[in-house]
Formats: structure tokens, C-alpha cells, sequence
């Protein structure tokens, strides 16, 4: 239903751009999230948005320096990453519908994709 794409290596201070694609059957005012899986542990919220307002919120690491934005005519969401860090490192999912209550957001399902692996090294 998502696919995540436009991972890949990069060296500190750099940036990436991920792109999530949704279904042609996903709503627009779908509240869609970012998450990012470390070494097998369970993914966790990086930013969200909502589907009607546009309205974000991003963990507290990455505030300042990822923006998480959609482009409805293409239902595409994206995470413009920048000032990369290598505690950035991960494999970032993208998945919806997300519950968004004030700082948290916590998707619905648990369904992951294949996301795509982010690597910030030098």
C-alpha cells in the first residue's frame, strides 16, 4: 500500500530526500507517518502529517533539520532529510493511517513495507 524509496549512503552533514507513494486506493486525508527501524528493535515515529491540515510533528532529534511534506494529486509523502547525522542510520518506513496526538503519533496497523535503508557515514 506504501513504497518507500530514495534511501542511500551518505556522509554526515549531508541530505536525502524519501519518498512514500501510496496506493491509488489510499484517501487523501490519511494521516501518514515516518518511522525508522535501528538493529531489530521496533520502529519508531520520526514525523507525521495529517491528511486535511497538513498539520506535523517530528521527534525531538530531528526537529529543525527533516521536514515531512505531501503532494496530494501525486499521493506522495515526503521527508526531506538534511544535516544528516550517523544516529540518523536506519531503515525508514513510511505507513498510514497514523493516530496524531499532540507530540505522538502511532500508526494504526503495523503492516511495515520494505522501506528503504538510510546510511549516514563516512
Amino acid at each position: 500500500q506504501f513504497v518507500e524509496s530514495g534511501g542511500g549512503l551518505v556522509q554526515p552533514g549531508g541530505s536525502l530526500r524519501l519518498s512514500c507513494a501510496a496506493s491509488e486506493s489510499t484517501a487523501d486525508n490519511v494521516a501518514i507517518g515516518w518511522f525508522r527501524q535501528v538493529s531489530g528493535k521496533e520502529p519508531e515515529a520520526v514525523s507525521c502529517i495529517t491528511g486535511t491540515t497538513s498539520s506535523t510533528v517530528y521527534m525531538d532529534s530531528v526537529k529543525g533539520r527533516f521536514t515531512i511534506s505531501r503532494d496530494g494529486a501525486k499521493k506522495t509523502v515526503y521527508l526531506q532529510m538534511d544535516s544528516l547525522k550517523p544516529e540518523d542510520t536506519g531503515v525508514y518506513y513510511c505507513i498510514g493511517p497514523v493516530i496524531i496526538m499532540k507530540e505522538l503519533c502511532i500508526p494504526v496497523l503495523r503492516n511495515w513495507g520494505q522501506g528503504t535503508q538510510v546510511t549516514v557515514s563516512s
